[in-house]
């Protein structure tokens, strides 16, 4: 038999987005403060950005509404069977 230290119904789904809570994030085409600073200057990459004075790191906000895996690459992959 096993036990739960909490009540049943307390906590929702750890993956629910409403639920997690706040999260920071880098928004292109504005001036974001770092957390950790609060200075302005970011080394932006694909699909996050750093600090330039503290190296904290945010994932870009744009990238996390693709998902992971979603990049376009602009073609359409070949597959074995129209290869031969």
């Amino acid at each position: 038999m096993t036990l739960s230290i909490l009540p049943q119904g307390a906590e929702g789904r750890p993956h629910d987005p409403q639920q997690r809570g706040y999260c920071v994030v880098y928004h292109e085409d504005e001036v974001n403060h770092c957390p950790g600073c609060g200075r302005t200057h970011w080394y932006v990459g694909r699909v996050s950005a750093e600090c330039g004075f503290c190296a904290t790191a945010l994932p870009l906000a744009s990238a996390t509404s693709r998902g992971a895996g979603t990049h376009s690459r602009g073609h359409r992959p070949i597959l074995l069977s129209e290869a031969a």
